[in-house]
């Protein structure tokens, strides 16, 4: 049975960091990309990093330089390390596989784990 949750969030001044984790029990990590995801309010979910079985990683442009994903298979725990954060990564975070219809074919989340960023 897939779990996941996530952890980590809080209140953090622009240009500080958080680290976020994610325990995702039930998920294979050498047959999934794992990633994470966020909602801004008034828009849609979307995805800002992933970690290929292989452990290369993927992000997005506006994340891209400032967030770190990892994992640790052993443990089954994903990570995501935030540094020079900005109001605009106000959010909830959540991580989940990869799928590349995920908006359809992800139906199980976590609560999130929300990060406020002040400015």
């Amino acid at each position: 049975q897939v779990r996941l949750a996530e952890s980590g969030g809080g209140l953090v001044q622009a240009g500080g960091s958080l680290r976020l984790a994610c325990e995702a029990a039930g998920i294979n990590f050498n047959d999934n990309t794992m990633a994470w995801y966020r909602d801004i309010p008034g828009l849609e979910r979307h995805l800002i990093a992933g970690v290929l079985p292989n452990g290369r990683t993927n992000y997005r442009d506006a994340v891209k330089g400032r967030f770190t994903i990892s994992k640790d298979s052993a443990r089954n725990m994903v990570y995501l390390q935030m540094n020079s954060l900005k109001p605009e990564d106000t959010a909830t975070y959540y991580c989940n596989t990869f799928d590349p219809d995920w908006r359809s074919r992800l139906t199980q989340w976590g609560r999130g784990t929300q990060v406020t960023v002040s400015a």
